[in-house]
């Protein structure tokens, strides 16, 4: 029985942990870490162009005066909210008049002064990922090694310092970009500042991969800790025993 557990707590790691791998590329890999929208003027109609998203504009006389008086809209009605999202590498935004978006990438949005943070943030991703994926091959090789227990609580310890650390440097990844993303709002520049912004899909899967990640950890050392105290106990009962037979041998 305590074998057969000891199998469901290192499957159940496993999971933990490949779960937080997957969500983790996911994250790092998508533009969805925050979302929002851009107020921008409407451009002035051109052509047949018709329709809410350009300003039109009419000529009071009609024999080919140079004097153009623009009709303008009054209140929020001259300005058009375009939807961005953005994310680690890129941010991109919807055209006004056409289908598609428009990328851009968000290193050379984000301030002098905090690109420094942002690729510090980056390597920390990095390496988080790579740590994870670590964790996961020793995870694996633990569940399949069935030559000798005390390997086998080697690779135990060994993959959750691993996971542990992850978990680490995932938190503080995570941190780090969000620092930077809301410096960039404030001082990033004025044809990217948003008008109104929220955090994405990309950032709650980028914190439910470190919970995932800290909760195979916790389920890795638990592991560990009851395989040991399984065996003072055992070493206990043997000794015990020992001395039974040292003290009543058979005659």
């Amino acid at each position: 029985v305590p074998e057969a557990d000891g199998r469901h707590r290192a499957s159940a790691a496993f999971s933990l942990s490949f779960l937080s791998l997957v969500f983790s590329i996911t994250a790092f890999s998508s533009s969805y870490w925050c979302e929002g929208t851009r107020k921008v003027a409407k451009p002035f109609c051109t052509g047949d162009s018709k329709g809410d998203l350009c300003i039109r504009f009419n000529s009071p006389d009609g024999n080919g005066s140079q004097a153009v008086q623009y009709i303008w809209e009054t209140g929020d009605d001259k300005f058009v909210e375009k939807k961005f999202h953005a994310g680690i590498w890129y941010s991109c935004e919807e055209m006004i008049n056409e289908d598609g978006e428009k990328c851009r990438s968000f290193i050379s949005l984000t301030p002098a002064s905090d690109r420094g943070v942002l690729w510090l943030s980056i390597v920390a991703e990095l390496l988080y990922v790579l740590l994870l994926l670590t964790g996961n091959i020793l995870m694996s090789v633990e569940m399949c090694y069935y030559s000798s227990v005390i390997d086998g609580l080697k690779i135990n310890a060994f993959s959750a310092v691993v996971t542990v650390l992850a978990g680490l440097l995932g938190m503080v990844a995570h941190m780090m970009y969000t620092t930077v993303f809301q410096m960039t709002v404030n001082l990033g520049p004025e044809d990217w500042r948003p008008h109104t912004w929220d955090y994405g899909w990309s950032y709650g899967l980028a914190w439910t991969s470190f919970a995932c990640c800290m909760a195979a950890a916790v389920t890795t050392i638990n592991k560990y800790t009851k395989t040991i105290l399984e065996f003072k106990h055992k070493r206990k009962k043997l000794e015990r025993s020992f001395r039974i037979e040292y003290k009543f041998p058979d005659h």
